[in-house]
């Protein structure tokens, strides 16, 4: 009885894995959240349908990003950090923006806007995976005490016109959930998927790729069976993601039920 609880606290047990990007260019999609934003739940319930309804990480790999500049109306999003807010600052002034909004979706570095009356997802993603992918990418993760070692490798398979590329990794987890005591989403309980925890990145890309080595420290509240690793190449001129690649535990269970933070 004693063996079988150490096996299952042990920290990301349940994440090990090494995968290869296909011949399918595979597109990155970010969301850009906050728990301070009383419009954000329902794109945020969006997102983590996304499994369920036939877009797993084969078909696109998700991330959601928590932007601090909300926590100043009454509910500070501890699952919010600044440079995720200024990473999404960074893809507004590339588009010529000087506005950054919650909920935003970003698809392969440009913004997204689901349509009001036809959803025309489906559709943007069929369009980029019949593309050519402009990058390869291979991804091995272990657990390694309260550590998940990432290794792996990224390399250009665009020969025309190299561009200005790099290479990041995102730590993120699943099925999570807070109870609001405050601010405009007082009295809900929000329910996350695809949260990012930690980015790592740029790691520059040439002519003869890029090495993936990084150790992610997980936060002793962290669920390990509901933590994923996700790995995209990006064209840092104008955003567009080479290739994206995905390793995580469980994720087609997503939905099933998030604990309260």
């Amino acid at each position: 009885m004693l063996a079988l609880a150490l096996l299952q606290a042990s920290p990301a047990a349940a994440l090990n894995c090494t995968v290869a990007s296909s011949e399918r260019r595979v597109p990155l999609l970010e969301l850009y959240t906050s728990e301070g934003c009383d419009s954000c739940p329902p794109t945020d319930r969006w997102l983590s349908a996304l499994p369920g309804r036939g877009f797993g990480s084969e078909h696109v790999v998700a991330l959601a990003f928590h932007v601090d500049y909300w926590d100043y109306i009454g509910w500070r999003d501890h699952f919010a950090q600044k440079r995720f807010t200024e990473r999404q600052r960074q893809i507004a002034a590339r588009s010529g923006s000087r506005v950054v909004y919650t909920p935003q979706l970003v698809l392969n570095g440009r913004d997204y806007r689901r349509g009001s009356f036809r959803d025309d997802f489906a559709q943007r993603i069929a369009d980029i995976h019949v593309q050519k992918p402009r990058a390869a990418l291979k991804l091995a993760v272990q657990p390694a005490g309260d550590t998940l070692v990432v290794s792996g490798h990224a390399v250009l398979t665009d020969a025309a016109g190299q561009p200005l590329a790099q290479t990041w990794l995102a730590l993120y987890e699943n099925r999570l959930a807070t109870e609001v005591k405050a601010g405009e989403n007082r009295g809900k309980r929000l329910e996350h998927d695809f949260v990012v925890r930690d980015i790592v990145g740029p790691l520059a890309v040439d002519a003869r790729g890029a090495s993936i080595e990084h150790r992610f420290r997980l936060g002793s509240q962290w669920k390990p069976r509901d933590l994923g690793v996700a790995a995209f190449v990006q064209d840092i001129r104008n955003g567009d993601v080479l290739q994206a690649l995905d390793c995580a535990a469980g994720q087609n269970e997503l939905g099933a039920g998030s604990k309260p933070r």
